[in-house]
């Protein structure tokens, strides 16, 4: 580190010794730590880590680097010599369980023509931070990071271990990531408690008007719907053509609205979104459950606000369809692939025996695709310590902002650890919905507001040393 850094730091952490100790988040001067934060977090973005193939060990090396100048300790675990994993741990007094703050290092590839930047460049550019990986998950890295530099630069007093993960794998790879590391290393993750990605704060007008943190996601149960047929001359009709079957059954179970299901989770979520929205809009949230008005509710969010659709229910989607080679051939088989994300609490069984009535029909068979399966688990509870903190610092770092537990209709890697037992929760920088929608993670083009990123390291420190810090 440069000597103008180390300079940097050496007032705030006077200010850091007095407040761990005391058990509440430092009165740190956030505004002497943006150099640093934004020289980590660019370096990160800079490093290609795109899954496939992956090259996760290239960013642990740079994270295990600035472990090793700063003195904390830390350990690489690999499954794949290319896709390691790393663990750091600063220790507490044990009288509470730890708490795991987790990041993973992979992104998703990019297509470099949709670009106006080099997408590994991490440019700064129209306030914002350009770069795959901006805000899925590198952000949350850089967050994590400083998080343990500056604990350890503090010597703070602490109640429980703060452990940090750097996993690999989790666009869609998990047996060198979470998988090995439940799987052989639990002993050196387990937490009472995990901060990770799947979380976010939303700005309007130039504030922060909610912060939402999941609590529970929905699971992925993807399925091949698959026909077989007579071939054949495309100039003679037949009975049994596979594509006409699969047709028809795709069309059923495309438009079928699942049963409404509502959890702790999303009740407090549309209860809350109700109370920061406009009266038309708190209306419908509210009515969610009104018998005389749920069916025209569910129609509107269908239409309007579909990601609210989605967290009503077990969403079907078909994705992929495969049929036929020549215009004049009659296909004997077809297939589609059904992207299925079950609610909470939902029976795989049941819900199947059920698609299989809607369709109606003995030829089309549903095979399940088991690969990159995740656990069903219960959500984290909204009871803990860890949550109220989340909520507490909401306040403190976006004044006026009302916190949102939420369901996520993807998938992230805190299902392994609920599995487990471990209370996880989903956190993430602020970004407007256009940003959100347009910029966000796995899109074209990823990108960050600077400023923003400075205010999530800020959320992630607060909520760690309010849980952790010695009382």
């Amino acid at each position: 580190m440069s000597t103008t850094v180390r300079a940097a730091i050496l007032f705030p952490v006077s200010l850091l010794l007095a407040a761990v100790a005391a058990g509440q988040a430092p009165a740190l001067d956030w505004k002497a730590q943006e150099s640093e934060i934004l020289r980590h977090y660019r370096a990160l973005v800079q490093i290609d880590s795109s899954n496939p193939p992956g090259n996760e060990t290239a960013v642990v090396n740079y994270i295990k680097k600035v472990f090793d100048t700063e003195g904390v300790s830390s350990q690489i675990l690999a499954l794949d010599p290319g896709r390691a994993n790393i663990v750091a741990r600063i220790k507490g007094n044990g009288r509470k369980r730890p708490i795991l703050i987790m990041a993973h290092t992979d992104v998703v590839g990019v297509q470099r023509d949709k670009w106006p930047v080099d997408p590994f460049g991490a440019i700064r550019k129209d306030g914002y931070i350009w770069g795959r990986g901006a805000v899925d998950d590198k952000d949350k890295l850089a967050a994590n990071l400083m998080t343990m530099l500056l604990l350890k630069r503090s010597d703070a007093k602490l109640d429980r271990d703060v452990i940090f993960l750097a996993e690999s794998g989790e666009e869609g790879t998990t047996a060198p990531g979470i998988e090995f590391m439940v799987n052989q290393h639990f002993d050196q993750i387990d937490a009472e408690y995990c901060l990770t990605e799947g979380g976010g704060a939303t700005i309007r007008d130039g504030k922060v008007v909610a912060v939402t943190v999941s609590t529970t996601e929905k699971l992925p149960r993807r399925i091949r719907l698959v026909v077989n047929g007579t071939s054949g001359h495309g100039s003679v009709p037949r009975t049994d053509n596979a594509l006409v079957h699969l047709s028809a059954a795709v069309n059923k179970i495309g438009t079928w609205e699942t049963p409404l299901r509502l959890n702790d989770t999303t009740r407090t979520y549309f209860e809350r979104l109700a109370g920061i929205s406009a009266p038309e809009a708190a209306a419908r949230y509210n009515g969610i459950t009104n018998p005389q008005r749920t069916a025209a509710i569910q129609r509107y969010l269908a239409e309007n606000e579909p990601m609210h659709y989605s967290m009503l229910r077990t969403s079907v989607v078909p994705t992929i369809l495969k049929a036929g080679f020549r215009m004049n051939v009659i296909p004997s088989e077809a297939e589609a692939t059904i992207d299925v994300r079950m609610a909470p609490g939902e029976d795989d069984k049941k819900f199947f025996d059920q698609m299989r009535q809607v369709i109606g029909d003995p030829a089309v068979k549903i095979e399940r695709i088991t690969d990159g399966e995740r656990p069903a688990t219960a959500p984290s509870r909204l009871d803990t310590e860890m949550f109220r903190a989340l909520e507490a610092v909401s306040k403190r770092v976006y004044p006026g902002s009302v916190t949102l537990p939420t369901m996520l209709t993807g998938a992230t890697d805190m299902a392994f650890l609920r599995a487990k037992g471990m209370q996880s929760y989903g956190i993430g920088a602020a970004a407007t919905d256009a940003d959100r929608t347009n910029y966000g993670a796995h899109s074209d083009v990823e990108r960050l507001w600077e400023s923003s990123l400075y205010s999530f390291v800020r959320f992630t420190w607060e909520a760690v040393t309010e849980v952790a810090g010695s009382k």
